[in-house]
């Protein structure tokens, strides 16, 4: 079984040579940086420039100089071995003797995610590592695992919402056909592989676009990262969607990973007749036809409308959204904090989440007091249980806390034992996030890596801090110096699981129960979410 996607983008082996293609409609003069010496791109038309070399071998590394000056690594490197900044590297993704022709993939509705950043999940912090966790993960009673961005950042360690390379695992980790094998390993145990990408913005260090491809951003859309990308031009449009379309293809073909999770698509600004969320998902569901691929939105405006099924109660676009409201009325419960987003839900928890729990979301169409009261949502109550991602922590909720304390740092064991038992036997699809299940000591910590530039990485110090002085807790500046540095290496390394643990009490009967509760899930509730929904009920 061999895997690769073809696209109109990056370095693709064929039986002439390699091609090279970039997209570079703002640049004089282009040419081919390979292996030391230096080819002219040609013009291939609407800002395309192309080339075939014969003779051209995987491990090959290359880039492109743009005007005589700056070279640049391929937007669609597979692999950048020497970070972002440095030369792409050829690959012959076909060259990996795949063993799982026999997945079939899972249906949603018995899915449990469990979310991980690999950098931070085992001790060594790689594909490999996380590979041979996966085996404790399937006797949990997971069905699936969600990874964190994986798109090559600057740096060593980030959390992954820094990329710049969308198709580039980043070598951090390991290479590619490391996480090819942990995505076949999963496979073989019955595990689904999710993947968290980010297609609303690029991180701050390492994205070249705008020295060669200026029409790929556009200041008609203005974004918390500045210039919008430009998914609407006139002329721009339809190269910019062809690119972020086949990174998920790339993806789900290339790495046979079973579905995708949107992060943050509020903020991806598009005014065409047919916005980019639709064709996102229309195109991915047309190319696999006959194989079971789950789309996940995060979508701060609720909007239930990319979550209806058809006559067969398939999902037209997406599969489901992580249901923040749900975690937020758990929050309030367990913690008693309302500051932020909080406060819209600190008038009724108990009642807000009832109606997350029941109908997915709490606010649907009503005024939502932290936008100001203008109405957040859409009517949500038809939906299947299984549109909606639940949750009682995941990466941000956890990561965005000053010192980075997990929910068993804040509630009562006995509190939380009971929302447990509510999120994994609720018939919405479960998340769980890395360490949860034995609720382990360790904090996840907000951490970057962006040296040699000490200027943003001071930049990031300073809001960090700045970021928290509004609660009282961090309100001086002595205070505010206990906020760990987020571009020390001490903070990441205090953010990685420790699985000792797991042997040890309490931890060791929060597993227990964790592994009962799972277990229960499958005997029970599983059977029932797999019967129709009709008219919001199963019939």
């Amino acid at each position: 079984m061999r895997r690769a996607h073809s696209m109109p983008f990056g370095a693709e082996i064929g039986p002439e040579g390699v091609r090279f293609a970039l997209w570079a409609p703002t640049a004089t003069e282009v040419a081919l940086v390979l292996d030391g010496s230096e080819h002219p791109l040609p013009e291939a038309g609407e800002g395309w420039r192309r080339l075939t070399v014969p003779g051209v071998r995987a491990g090959a590394r290359y880039g492109y100089r743009i005007d005589g000056d700056l070279v640049v690594p391929d937007p669609a490197s597979r692999f950048q071995p020497e970070d972002v900044s440095g030369l792409s590297e050829v690959i012959d993704p076909a060259a990996f003797p795949w063993t799982d022709g026999g997945w079939k993939g899972r249906p949603f509705e018995e899915t449990v995610i469990y979310e991980a950043h690999i950098g931070t999940a085992t001790p060594e912090g790689t594909y490999a590592a996380l590979a041979e966790r996966l085996e404790a993960l399937r006797d949990l009673g997971v069905t699936a695992i969600e990874l964190l961005p994986l798109a090559d950042f600057k740096g060593t360690r980030n959390w992954g919402y820094d990329g710049v390379l969308p198709y580039a695992p980043d070598s951090a980790y390991g290479t590619p056909d490391d996480l090819r094998r942990l995505v076949d390993r999963a496979h073989a145990l019955g595990l689904m592989v999710f993947l968290d990408v980010v297609y609303n913005h690029f991180g701050p260090a390492g994205n070249y676009l705008n020295a060669y491809a200026k029409t790929f951003f556009t200041e008609r859309h203005q974004t918390p990262w500045g210039a919008g990308i430009n998914f609407d031009g006139k002329t721009s449009g339809q190269v910019v969607r062809d690119y972020f379309v086949h990174n998920s293809l790339y993806w789900l073909e290339e790495f046979h990973v079973d579905g995708l999770r949107f992060d943050a698509v509020h903020a991806i600004q598009d005014d065409s007749d047919k916005h980019f969320l639709g064709e996102l998902a229309e195109r991915i569901r047309a190319a696999f036809p006959d194989r079971p691929i789950h789309l996940m939105l995060e979508n701060e405006a609720n909007q239930a409308s990319w979550l209806e099924r058809d006559g067969a109660g398939q999902p037209r676009h997406h599969s489901a959204q992580w249901a923040d409201d749900t975690h937020h009325g758990w929050h309030i419960l367990l913690t008693g904090e309302e500051a932020g987003y909080y406060e819209s839900f600190a008038d009724r928890p108990a009642a807000h989440l009832a109606r997350s729990l029941a109908e997915g979301f709490a606010y649907q169409g009503e005024p939502f007091k932290t936008l100001d009261d203008h109405p957040r949502g859409e009517p949500s109550g038809h939906l299947p249980p299984s549109a909606f991602v639940t949750f009682l922590q995941n990466h941000d909720q956890v990561g965005n806390r000053a010192l980075g304390e997990r929910l068993s740092h804040l509630a009562e064991p006995d509190r939380l034992a009971l929302a447990r038992a509510g999120l994994l036997l609720s018939p919405q699809i479960p998340m769980l996030w890395m360490g949860e299940e034995w609720s382990a000591s360790t904090p996840f910590l907000f951490f970057v890596d962006f040296a040699p530039d000490e200027e943003l990485n001071k930049a990031v110090r300073d809001g960090r801090r700045r970021e928290f002085k509004s609660f009282a807790a961090f309100a001086d500046e002595e205070k505010a110096k206990t906020i760990p540095d987020p571009t020390a290496e001490e903070t990441f390394r205090r953010s990685t699981l420790d699985w000792a643990e797991r042997d040890r009490s309490p931890h060791r009967e929060v597993l227990a129960d964790t592994t009962a509760l799972l277990a229960l899930r499958q005997r029970e509730i599983v059977p029932l979410t797999k019967t129709a929904w009709q008219g919001g009920r199963y019939a």
